[in-house]
């Protein structure tokens, strides 16, 4: 049970949480001024304006989604739903702000339902409200020794970046400060789990306790499918290990209650059928569909090697093995099932996969939760107090992350800020061009276009942009002048191309000074930016 003053500290923790990180969206804001405009990001901004531009889409109408970092045809595919279903909320003007806003409320309410259901799964495993306090403030804004990388010790990681710093399905914090759709995950896959190790342990389970998991993990499927890969893994191997451990006893002529074991195998095959909709789904589309197929094999998350996991879960390691013991010894179903989430840990992190990295989901959830049983059997106050002292580590890098991001968003650049002339060049497009009109842009600006128009680019987004690696040298050709009239027409046909959007770097460049005016139109020219139209 959680009693109600319990209740009040996870809400002032919650807000405490969300009002911190909430500063430095709000410092963009102050900061932005007649030069510049906030984009509404602080990190990942790339990623940040492909979700408001997903936002964007979805108030068009649309319900399947396409993606406008692209020219290629493409079928349409059941995806980002939330993002799409918030974008129906907003229209203009001021769209892009009101996007932005709403973008915000959801980073809040993900956030404060990953902590509360973070709480309510240590509860399972802990009557201590020391504990499950410690545990959720660990969950939420522990980390590892990654902050020994502002110390020059980038080298020690294999990309000289820590863990911590960008990866959200290792730990819970970046979620929380900026990807809302995988807070809001984390929140429905522990909800699951919860669901799932309480109804097995009722003498009988009735038809709600039956389906509600498979139901919260349908919803999970909306936010991001691959979760639910890594909840039915989890599933399978708790159900494994208790079969194993009731062999065993019944090998020593002890009793185990494989009525239970029969009652978690029910509700584990229901969670199954009901959550699978969704992921056989995405896993038929990206194998059938040739765009979503190749926007598979470009779209690499991969894992980095041990090394580097092993600097993450450094600080909470020394507990985990004690933890470990004390599981081994007081073996139940519940701690079986935090047992085998830590087992299955490698197996998901390198499996053969492109995006392997985002299996282990949540394992920082089932580390945090082990380390906790080491950290409960410490008796001595000294001790204890050395623990905790030894755990504050575990937060110096969301300390260093938080203010790091505050530095560099005073520095008020590109691209956290966008210049103000190229946002009226935006809004300028907004009326004239089509929804869907092909715009023919320069990286940097491609990429902040459609969150602002919902119009299509070439290039813009790594993932999403098909065949990036060919087409943006080409683009750059085009932009630079550096192709032919006929070459020009070629690709101008070749992707039903519309109009070309400039900027002060590309006008440098010589483009509209020697442009061909039988080609092109001039629609649009002030403070360095200029769209032409293709002429029909």
């Amino acid at each position: 049970m959680i009693s109600p003053n319990e209740k009040r500290w996870i809400w002032w923790f919650a807000f405490l949480v969300l009002g911190i990180t909430s500063i430095p969206y709000l410092l963009g804001y102050v900061l932005q001024g007649e030069d510049w405009r906030f984009t509404g990001f602080v990190f990942g901004v790339e990623d940040g304006n492909s979700y408001i531009a997903k936002m964007l889409w979805g108030s068009t109408g649309a319900w399947l989604f396409r993606t406008p970092y692209t020219a290629f045809p493409q079928n349409g595919f059941f995806a980002f739903i939330p993002y799409m279903i918030l974008g129906k909320l907003t229209t203009p003007p001021s769209q892009h702000e009101q996007l932005v806003a709403l973008f915000q409320i959801f980073r809040w309410a993900g956030g404060m339902a990953m902590i509360w259901a973070s709480y309510q799964f240590l509860a399972l495993f802990f009557d201590e409200i020391r504990l499950r306090r410690l545990g959720v403030v660990l969950v939420i804004t522990g980390g590892g020794l990654g902050w020994l990388s502002i110390f020059g010790l980038q080298d020690l990681w294999s990309k000289g970046l820590p863990l911590e710093f960008y990866s959200p399905e290792t730990f819970g914090f970046l979620s929380i400060y900026g990807l809302p759709h995988l807070s809001l995950g984390r929140a429905l896959l522990i909800w699951g789990l919860i669901a799932y190790l309480k109804g097995g342990e009722a003498k009988k389970v009735g038809r709600i306790q039956l389906v509600l998991p498979g139901i919260l993990w349908f919803i999970l499927g909306l936010m991001q499918p691959l979760t639910v890969v890594t909840g039915w893994a989890v599933l399978v191997v708790h159900l494994g290990l208790m079969a194993t451990h009731g062999l065993y006893r019944y090998y020593q002529r002890d009793v185990f209650d494989w009525k239970k074991w029969r009652i978690h195998v029910k509700i584990a095959i229901t969670m199954i059928i009901l959550s699978s909709p969704l992921v056989i789904y995405t896993m038929f589309s990206f194998t059938f569909d040739p765009f979503l197929r190749e926007w598979s094999n470009q779209n690499l998350i991969l894992s980095p090697p041990p090394g580097d996991y092993l600097l993450a879960f450094a600080v909470i390691l020394p507990f985990v093995i004690t933890g470990l013991r004390k599981v081994l010894k007081e073996i139940k179903p519940r701690t079986l099932m935090i047992l085998g989430w830590v087992i299955i840990f490698p197996l998901l992190a390198y499996a053969p996969y492109n995006l392997q990295r985002r299996l282990p989901d949540g394992i920082w959830v089932a580390l945090v939760t082990l380390g906790l049983f080491g950290l409960s059997i410490i008796k001595s106050t000294i001790w204890r107090l050395a623990s905790y002292t030894w755990l504050i580590w575990s937060i110096l890098s969301v300390i260093i992350l938080l203010i790091g991001s505050i530095f560099t968003i005073s520095k008020v650049q590109s691209p956290i800020f966008r210049p103000t002339a190229e946002v009226e060049a935006f809004l300028f497009l907004r009326v004239q061009a089509p929804e869907n009109a092909v715009v023919i842009a320069s990286y940097e600006n491609a990429n902040p276009l459609p969150a602002w128009v919902p119009v299509r680019t070439l290039i813009g987004h790594g993932p999403e942009s098909m065949r990036l690696a060919q087409i943006q040298p080409l683009v750059e050709d085009f932009i630079a002048y550096r192709l032919e009239p006929s070459r020009q027409k070629e690709l101008l046909e070749l992707f039903d191309a519309k109009y070309i959007l400039l900027g002060p770097q590309e006008i440098s460049g010589g483009f509209y000074k020697d442009v061909d005016t039988e080609i092109y139109k001039l629609l649009y020219q002030k403070d360095g930016y200029l769209i032409l139209e293709v002429q029909e």
